[in-house]
């Protein structure tokens, strides 16, 4: 695929020209493997989704915390959700304030601090404040990452890169073990035959694993240039991208390259600083605004309403409802489920610049609907004539259902949100899309065990209905971002006068795209 297509004729022109693939070029393969330090951020939320569902799972952990069901279920699973919100308010000016890096620090020392907390839990009220602290802890870790990998990545690599971010949510594949969701489903199931408390303490124990490596590599990683650029560092934003995009360290004039980005880069800042300040009234303060907010928000939104959250975090119970009930098979579809996630999320990731980003939620809302209907009326059989094929058919949804949502949600949960943010509200723009994921995780941790219990399969109609309204809000509100820097973004939001002085040089028919996606904005 040409650099064109992914980064604009304008940007792909300063690109230097070279035959070696990234890996062979020395620069390019240190960033790339740096940028694995907040990649692992994801693997946090992940191992915790999936962790639960597998302790659920264990009659060991069930007789030792006294059976919680209904309400005390879901202060279980909500407590992290809750240690999460709690976190927001206060996130964004952190990480505007001191860095990407210290607010990444911060969150992988109280994650390994929450770790020991769980892993030693006597009591409930132990193990649930061990579970808020990994919340809190947590989003220290996940809110600065996608920022950092978005605002340091080498231009033709940045849309694969902040898509595969929330992919490790499910597995990294460049240690020797499974990590994020694979690892907790797998390491619960291989713990099940323990008749010992170490069946669920050594998963529990096994959260601080990723932390640690983000700890022991973390000194090396590079701030992002923007934000140096925005607290008048630019000498060093400068030096930061001849050494990372341009391998120019020898003293020589910054590469066509360089200067084109810091040109974008500094200008913008500007731009935005004098446009709108800084505060969270910048969020609404003009319509591109607005609606990269509300767009924001919906991603976060609606990556939790569309029916995920009853799998992600109660599928013992789903699987319970269709007949399967034995922890040896409960545990087994779990962790079979989370590989089947992480191949189909990785596909998507490496698809997202010759697919397109709007392409994607599209044919995830679709493929999602359609899951779920089926499901449903497959569910429904189950329980008036308890037909076996049916339930099958149900497990096969459950992967079908995954399959859409992974091709989406979680590449494009944090890259999208991220991509069409500018840099004075991306930090707090991305608290909102948090807000809306964990504010909605939290109420439905305790709405989602009470609906399963009292209406049966009759509470997936409430998804199926939720699905078919989030459908068209995509068809309307999501622009395609592909084919333009972070900086040329905002045109689709704010129009032609939104580039200012930034220098982008397009031809023809770039020029016929914005033209045409902004007519759509304005129609919008």
């Amino acid at each position: 695929m040409k650099d064109s297509q992914i980064v604009g004729v304008a940007l792909a022109e300063v690109l230097p020209q070279t035959t070696r693939s990234w890996y062979q070029q020395t620069h390019l393969l240190k960033l790339n493997l740096l940028l694995l330090v907040p990649l692992l951020s994801s693997s946090v939320a992940g191992y915790d989704g999936s962790l639960m569902n597998g302790l659920q799972s264990l009659h060991q952990w069930r007789a030792f915390f006294g059976q919680p069901t209904g309400a005390t279920l879901g202060l279980v699973n909500a407590a992290q959700s809750i240690g999460s919100v709690l976190a927001l308010p206060m996130i964004g000016w952190l990480a505007d304030t001191y860095g990407r890096r210290a607010v990444l620090l911060a969150g992988i020392l109280l994650v390994i601090v929450a770790t020991i907390i769980q892993t030693a839990s006597v009591n409930l009220p132990m193990f649930i404040v061990s579970r808020l602290v990994v919340g809190f802890g947590g989003m220290f870790a996940v809110h600065p990452s996608p920022m950092l990998i978005a605002e340091l990545a080498y231009p033709p690599h940045r849309g694969k890169y902040t898509s595969a971010f929330w992919t490790m949510y499910y597995l990294v594949t460049d240690f020797p073990v499974s990590t994020g969701a694979i690892l907790a489903s797998w390491t619960t199931f291989g713990c099940q035959t323990y008749e010992t408390d170490w069946s669920w303490r050594i998963p529990s124990l096994l959260q601080a694993g990723f932390p640690l490596i983000q700890l022991a590599f973390w000194w090396w990683v590079p701030e992002s240039p923007r934000w140096l650029v925005a607290q008048d560092r630019t000498a060093e934003a400068t030096a930061l991208l001849d050494k990372y995009h341009a391998a120019t360290t020898n003293g020589n004039e910054p590469s066509r390259l360089v200067q084109y980005e810091m040109d974008e880069i500094v200008q913008a800042i500007q731009l935005e600083k004098v446009a709108s300040a800084t505060g969270w009234g910048a969020l609404v303060s003009t319509p591109g605004n607005r609606r990269r907010t509300l767009i924001a928000f919906l991603v976060g939104f609606m990556a939790q309403w569309n029916g995920i959250a009853v799998v992600s975090y109660y599928l013992a119970l789903v699987l319970d409802t269709i007949g399967i009930r034995d922890t040896f098979r409960q545990t087994l579809i779990n962790g079979l489920l989370q590989i089947f996630n992480f191949g189909a999320a990785l596909s998507a990731a490496f698809l997202v610049d010759r697919l397109g980003r709007r392409t994607l939620f599209l044919w995830s809302g679709i493929g999602m609907l359609l899951s779920y209907v089926v499901w449903t009326a497959c569910s429904a059989v189950v329980d008036s004539e308890g037909s076996k094929p049916a339930g099958i058919v149900v497990v096969v949804c459950l992967f079908t259902f995954y399959f859409h949502y992974d091709i989406s949600y979680t590449p494009l949960l944090f890259g999208y949100p991220t991509e069409i943010l500018p840099y004075n509200i991306r930090s707090k723009g991305l608290a909102v899309e948090l807000f809306a994921i964990y504010g909605s995780l939290t109420l439905m941790a305790f709405v989602n065990p009470i609906g399963l219990d009292q209406l049966g399969w009759r509470y997936y109609i409430v998804f199926v209905v939720l699905l078919a309204v989030f459908l068209p809000l995509t068809w309307f509100l999501f622009p395609e971002t592909k084919g333009h820097s972070l900086e040329e973004i905002a045109v689709l939001f704010d129009g032609p006068k939104a580039a200012g002085g930034l220098a982008p040089t397009r031809s023809q028919g770039d020029d016929k795209k914005v033209s045409s996606d902004v007519e759509h904005q304005e129609h919008v």
